[in-house]
């Protein structure tokens, strides 16, 4: 499809996810954008719940019945929704690429471990592509259906990807902080201001489920994750204290993460001595779709600290989402993801 302007609609515009794919879409030149649905919001103008695209596009939400064919289709869903209708969307679109949990793991077995519930379609666990490009990027070049990644997981996977890919882990502690847009926008106990503001909340001190997508793309070594609150709106912040299998030093280190990252257009290495960003910095990479990864080596030990931070609705979610169309599609990789964000944020 390079060099012609393909046909999208979003399933789902009115969360932040949907919203922000439609950010990148409206400013992609080989996409036009068809249709935004919402259940709630039927009939209302995009940017009257998504206001920083006020300007930038006429289009109203549409009912989700009223969807009509395209040649990319971006489900931007709550849990169990896409998978409760997906012989539906493909047949309205070749390509689809699918934000939410649904079709993340490919085991159903694991899936109903993780998630407390049978999975309600699946013999089509194995029909997507696990969505990092990092990971996977010549199976989602001209892959129909792609996945969405886990905004932690994304984290995870990319902070201990080039040990993982050596088999040099023996087991890994990942501490990972987050802000509330990872918890959506529907209005909870949680994210009420006076309950979340100041907050570092300890919300998940064991058995996330978004290390199962760990495990599933880099290997059952002995991994640990807790999930912490914390008073930012965007950003995921993973540090990653890793025992490797074998003595490692800084030399090596570093050149198992250059030779992983060196060709890739959106994970950025981060050693700086000098400056206040001497590691990774959510708040620097808001609106952007880029991975910062940085490490330290314990001199006292042979710990090695990994840390990787995220937009968690851009790298984390419609970011890769877009990435992995333009690989789907065709296009160049980088198409519509080029911001650099915003210093001071």
């Amino acid at each position: 499809m390079s060099g012609t302007r393909i046909r999208a609609s979003i399933v789902g515009g009115s969360g932040y996810g949907g919203g922000e794919v439609l950010r990148l879409l409206l400013d992609h030149p080989g996409v036009e954008v068809e249709q935004v649905t919402s259940r709630t919001k039927t009939g209302v103008f995009v940017h009257s719940v998504h206001p920083n695209l006020r300007g930038r596009t006429s289009l109203q939400f549409v009912p989700p019945d009223a969807l009509g064919a395209c040649d990319v289709l971006f489900l931007c869903l709550p849990h169990g929704e896409s998978a409760g209708a997906i012989e539906r969307y493909t047949a309205l679109a070749p390509r689809i690429v699918d934000l939410s949990a649904d079709f993340r793991l490919r085991d159903a077995g694991a899936y109903e471990r993780w998630y407390g519930e049978p999975h309600p379609a699946p013999a089509w666990l194995d029909r997507f592509v696990y969505g990092l490009p990092e990971l996977h990027r010549e199976r989602i070049r001209g892959a129909r259906l792609v996945s969405g990644v886990g905004c932690n997981a994304t984290a995870m996977n990319l902070a201990l990807l080039p040990l993982a890919a050596k088999g040099l882990i023996r087991s890994a502690v990942c501490d990972v902080k987050v802000g509330s847009s990872e918890a959506g926008n529907a209005v909870s106990p949680a994210s009420h201001h006076p309950e979340r503001a100041g907050a570092v909340r300890s919300y998940a001190a064991t058995g996330h489920r978004h290390q199962a997508e760990v495990r599933q793309e880099l290997g059952d070594f002995d991994l640990h994750v807790s999930m912490t609150a914390v008073e930012m709106v965007r950003g995921v912040l993973c540090t990653a204290h890793v025992f490797p299998t074998r003595p490692l030093d800084e030399r090596e280190v570093w050149s198992l993460y250059r030779g992983r990252y060196s060709a890739e257009p959106f994970v950025r290495l981060v050693k700086d001595r000098a400056s206040i960003y001497r590691l990774p910095e959510p708040r620097i990479l808001a609106g952007t779709n880029y991975a910062d990864v940085g490490f330290e080596r314990d001199p006292h030990s042979d710990r090695i600290v990994v840390v990787c931070a995220i937009d968690n609705l851009m790298k984390g979610a419609a970011g890769s989402a877009v990435q992995c169309m333009n690989l789907m599609c065709g296009f160049e990789e980088t198409a519509g993801l080029t911001f650099a964000g915003l210093h001071p944020a």
